[in-house]
C-alpha cells in the first residue's frame, strides 16, 4: 500500500515537472484557440497592399504562437482574400462572423471594401480594425455631413461605436502635404484624383482641408481607375499656373502620373497621398519617380528614425523580420495588419473572448500606444488615434526614400 502510495506521488509531481518543461507553444496548442478574422486584398488590384497584410499576420501569429499564444490560447488568424472587390469582402466578413464565429476582423485593406462591411460589423457588434485610410470608414455618415458643411474647419465628434482603423487618416495626410506646401510658399495648386473609394475621399479632404492653409485649388481632375494614360488630364494642369499638382489614388494609377509628369517634363513639383507607400512604386516608375513628395509612416525611413523614437524599436523589428523572412521591402500597408492584429492581441490578453470588452479596450487603452504607423490615442471621438504628427514628409531620392526638406 505504501509502495503504490509512493509510486503515484512520483508520478503526479513527475507530471507536474514535465509539464513545466514544455515549451510554452505546445502548451498553448492544449487549449481553445482565440480566433480573429482578416480580410485581406491578397489578389486583384489592390494586392501590393493585402499581400504584405497576409504575410504580417502569419508572422504574428507565429510570433505570438512561439511565445506560449494568449494568455496560453494560440492565437489563430483566419485569412480570407477579398480579391480587391466589395462584394467578395462582403461575402468573406459574413463567412467569418457566421461560420468561423470569429471574436474580431482585421481589415479590409481598401476603403471602398472597408465600407461596404462597416454595416455589416455594426449589426454583428463585433470588432473590426480596418487597414484602409478614409475617414469616413470610422465616422458615422451623419457626423461625416455635419463636418463637411461646418463653416470652420471641423474633426468628427462621433465614432461608428464598433469600428476602428490603424492607418493615419486621409485628412492628416492632407494637412502634411499642405503645411509641406505653406512652408515652400505653394499656394496655387491642382488636384488630381482617381474615381474610387479612396481617391473620392481623398479628393474631398483636400477641397475641405484647403483655405485652413491658404491654399486655392486652380484646377480638379479625375480619372477612372483602370485608365492607362492621364496625359490629357496632365496637360491641362501644365497650361495652368499651378505651383504643385497632388494626385491621390494607390496601386498602378499612382505609378502612371507619376511616369506621365515626367513625361511632359512638367516642372512643378508632384506630392502623392500616402498610398504611395510602397519601394515597388518606386520601381515600377522606372526612374520618373525621384523628387515625388508624399507624406507616409516612419516605417519607410526605419533606420533613420533617432533612437529615443518609441516607435523605433518596434518598426526595426517588424521591418528586419519581415524582410528577412519575405525577401521583400516592408511597406507601410504591411504595418497597417501590424498594428491592428498586435491591438487586438493586447486586447484579448487583457479582455479575454468578449467582444464588448474588447471594442472598450481599443477604444479606452490604447493610449500612448506606439506602433508602426505612429503612437496611438484612440477615444469615443477618434477611433483612429493618430494626427498628422504620425508622418514625415519623404522624397524619393536616388531611389529610396529620404527625409524632404
Amino acid at each position: 500500500m505504501k509502495k503504490r502510495l509512493f509510486t503515484s506521488v512520483l508520478v503526479f509531481s513527475l507530471s507536474f515537472l514535465l509539464l513545466g518543461l514544455l515549451p510554452k507553444a505546445v502548451r498553448a496548442a492544449e487549449k481553445k484557440p482565440y480566433m480573429i478574422g482578416a480580410v485581406f486584398s491578397v489578389t486583384g488590384g489592390a494586392s501590393f497592399l493585402g499581400e504584405p497584410e497576409r504575410n504580417t499576420a502569419k508572422m504574428i501569429e507565429e510570433w505570438v504562437n512561439a511565445a506560449g499564444g494568449i494568455n496560453g490560447h494560440p492565437l489563430q488568424i483566419i485569412i480570407e482574400d477579398t480579391k480587391t472587390d466589395a462584394s467578395q469582402a462582403v461575402l468573406a466578413v459574413r463567412k467569418l462572423l457566421e461560420k468561423d464565429k470569429v471574436i474580431a476582423i482585421v481589415g479590409p485593406s481598401t476603403s471602398g471594401e472597408s465600407m461596404a462591411v462597416v454595416p455589416i460589423m455594426e449589426k454583428a457588434k463585433t470588432p473590426l480594425v480596418s487597414c484602409a485610410a478614409a475617414l469616413s470608414i470610422v465616422t458615422p455618415k451623419s457626423e461625416l455631413e455635419r463636418i463637411i458643411k461646418a463653416p470652420t474647419f471641423e474633426m468628427p465628434k462621433k465614432q461608428n461605436k464598433w469600428i476602428f482603423k490603424t492607418p493615419q487618416t486621409d485628412t492628416s495626410a492632407v494637412e502634411m502635404i499642405y503645411e509641406h506646401m505653406k512652408k515652400k510658399g505653394i499656394s496655387r495648386v491642382a488636384i488630381i484624383t482617381v474615381t474610387d473609394g479612396f481617391g473620392n475621399f481623398g479628393r474631398q479632404e483636400l477641397t475641405r482641408v484647403a483655405p485652413v492653409y491658404g491654399i486655392t485649388l486652380i484646377a480638379d481632375e479625375r480619372y477612372g481607375p483602370k485608365d492607362s494614360d492621364m496625359t490629357a488630364q496632365l496637360t491641362k494642369i501644365k497650361g495652368t499656373d499651378a505651383q504643385a499638382v497632388i494626385n491621390w489614388s494607390v496601386g498602378p494609377p499612382q505609378v502612371i502620373v507619376t511616369k506621365n509628369w515626367k513625361q511632359l517634363s512638367m516642372t512643378i513639383p508632384l506630392y502623392q497621398s500616402h498610398g504611395f507607400g510602397s519601394k515597388r512604386n518606386i520601381e515600377l516608375a522606372g526612374g520618373a519617380a525621384e523628387g515625388v513628395l508624399c507624406p507616409l509612416g516612419r516605417l519607410v525611413v526605419a533606420e533613420k528614425i533617432k533612437p529615443d523614437n518609441p516607435q523605433k524599436p518596434i518598426i526595426m523589428k517588424y521591418k528586419t523580420e519581415y524582410e528577412k523572412r519575405f525577401k521583400a521591402d516592408v511597406s507601410t500597408f504591411g504595418g497597417h495588419a501590424y498594428d491592428a492584429i498586435m491591438m487586438l492581441s493586447d486586447a484579448l490578453k487583457a479582455v479575454g473572448l468578449n467582444k464588448g470588452k474588447i471594442r472598450d479596450y481599443l477604444e479606452t487603452k490604447i493610449k500612448n500606444w506606439p506602433g508602426t504607423g505612429g503612437v496611438f490615442n484612440m477615444s469615443p471621438q477618434d477611433h483612429t488615434g493618430l494626427q498628422k504628427d504620425a508622418f514625415e514628409m519623404i522624397v524619393v531620392k536616388n531611389g529610396d526614400w529620404a527625409f524632404a526638406d
